[in-house]
């Protein structure tokens, strides 16, 4: 679902493993005041890291790993562009966009 913005409000009822993984994570990424960068290294894990993906890998500071499975949940409960999700009465407004940081592929979610 869309505000009248056109920014996403996914709203799953129940509150899902991967929503709240992923308000978690944007709540690091909110008090490191750096963009939250989730990166596949293998087939059955994504590595978050802390940092600006304009920078190189060394930059970034690794904060968790998550299963691949719940990376794509978080992945399929938001959109590329702006995006605004509740959990647990509090409201998260990010900026979802795809970066490359030395040859791989790489989500950003950064705050607005």
């Amino acid at each position: 679902m869309t505000n009248a913005s056109g920014a996403n409000t996914n709203q799953q009822a129940p509150l899902s493993e991967a929503l709240r993984t992923l308000a978690a994570y944007l709540e690091l990424s909110l008090d490191a005041g750096a963009a939250l960068v989730v990166m596949r290294h293998t087939s059955e894990t994504a590595t978050l890291y802390l940092g600006d993906a304009a920078g190189t890998r060394e930059d970034l500071k690794r904060c968790g790993t998550v299963a691949a499975s719940l990376a794509n949940e978080m992945l399929d409960m938001t959109q590329a562009g702006a995006n605004l999700i509740e959990v647990e009465g509090k409201i998260y407004r990010f900026f979802r966009s795809f970066a490359e940081i030395e040859g791989a592929a790489a989500v950003v979610f950064s705050s607005t």
